[in-house]
């Protein structure tokens, strides 16, 4: 299986063993940051720091001219990747042996959720995420489509990997997080996901219903939540969407549904096209994915058919297990179907089974792996990782 590990720039530059110590794990590929979201980062083996902190989401390379005079436009990084931080790291890790690919951060940016509050989204009560960006909203759209084209087709890259392409919603690893003392279940984080930004009311006004009406329904499903009352009824018959039918009603859900597939749909196609338009022939596009499509996050729900039928392939979070990779293998034999483990053991992570997990994913049809996260790991978690490859 090809694998591939995940880098930031800051983990490659000012560190001449950086790349070395990446190619000897026994990858052909680094996935390579060039647009990322806000973060601390730890960075064990570096030479000039330990830690990195990223104030804000940003591009790690120079902007070009397309963003002159527009409202949206990204943020470039301060001192933690200056200058074409993207470049010089793909240089070095070309120079190592390794195919570079993009890895593009899209639906998740607080500060522009900051500075342009009116482009997040709104939840039933009225508060708005800074960290999602609505995507329905057409001049949010269009930034993400540009940002896609640009931030994937950066020089010595070979494909690219589109994170969060998609809807962004309350689940979010937001700093000091403080929102997990109520258990929502997933019906209850779509609930709160569901955006009552202007452009969505009337996205669900084009879909029969009444903006107000349902925020008043979502509100009223929640209620016992928000009293205490366990999340139940999504394990029986339809699971998590059973149990969203049941608390706003088949019509309304259905409606709900409807209008932010389809959203998300339309910008994930737009934002593929716009990045092959950009890229050399045989730039592989990748989108990291969740096989349910009313999933939030940063693994955008997709409807596998489509998508597959959009993009080259899809990245799928299996550290919880490899259970999401059978909907997109039962789709498109010829598809790139990468398997993301976490390689980090404080991060949840199991490099020291990364062989009989790995070999598990190629079971449902896994064809590469994605390694979170060579930067982070230890030393430790990188020679179990470099043992686990070469057995594979």
């Amino acid at each position: 299986m090809r694998a591939s590990a995940f880098l930031y720039p800051w983990d490659v530059e000012g560190d001449p063993e950086a790349a070395g110590r990446v190619a000897v794990l026994g990858v052909r590929q680094a996935t390579l940051a060039s647009a990322y979201h806000s973060t601390r980062a730890l960075t064990p083996r570096h030479p000039r720091h330990r830690v990195v902190t990223a104030r804000h989401a940003s591009v790690l390379y120079p902007l070009d001219g397309r963003w002159n005079g527009r409202d949206l436009r990204p943020y470039p990084a301060g001192d933690w990747a200056p200058g074409d931080a993207f470049g010089e790291a793909a240089r070095a890790l070309t120079d190592a042996g390794l195919e570079v690919h993009s890895w593009v951060v899209l639906a998740h940016n607080s500060r522009l959720g900051e500075e342009h509050p009116d482009t997040s989204v709104v939840n039933a009560y009225g508060d708005r995420y800074p960290w999602a960006p609505c995507i329905a909203q057409p001049a949010t759209r269009a930034y993400l489509v540009d940002l896609a084209a640009e931030a994937a087709v950066r020089p010595n890259a070979h494909g690219t990997e589109l994170e969060s392409l998609g809807w962004y919603g309350l689940a979010h690893l937001h700093a000091h997080d403080k929102i997990g003392g109520v258990g929502l279940g997933d019906a209850g984080q779509y609930l709160m996901s569901l955006c009552f930004c202007a452009v969505c009311r009337e996205g669900y006004g084009a879909r029969g219903l009444d903006a107000d009406e349902l925020a008043a329904a979502v509100r009223a499903a929640l209620e016992p939540r928000w009293r205490g009352a366990a999340a139940g009824g999504e394990g029986g018959a339809g699971g998590a969407w059973a149990e969203i039918e049941r608390l706003l009603g088949e019509d309304r859900a259905s409606a709900t549904r409807a209008w932010r597939d389809d959203t998300a749909r339309t910008l994930q196609e737009a934002a593929v096209t716009a990045v092959r338009a950009a890229a050399p022939e045989g730039f592989q596009v990748l989108l990291h994915a969740d096989p349910v499509s009313y999933h939030c996050g940063a693994n955008a729900g997709v409807d596998p058919a489509h998508i597959l039928s959009v993009a080259d392939g899809v990245v799928v979070p299996c550290t919880g297990g490899t259970g999401p990779l059978t909907p997109f293998a039962e789709q498109r034999a010829d598809a790139v179907l990468a398997a993301n483990f976490t390689v980090v053991s404080g991060m949840g992570g199991s490099p020291a089974t990364l062989e009989r997990d790995a070999r598990a994913a190629a079971e449902r049809g896994a064809t590469h792996l994605r390694l979170y996260h060579a930067g982070l790991a230890s030393d430790g978690d990188l020679e179990a990782v470099r043992k686990a490859l070469a057995a594979l």
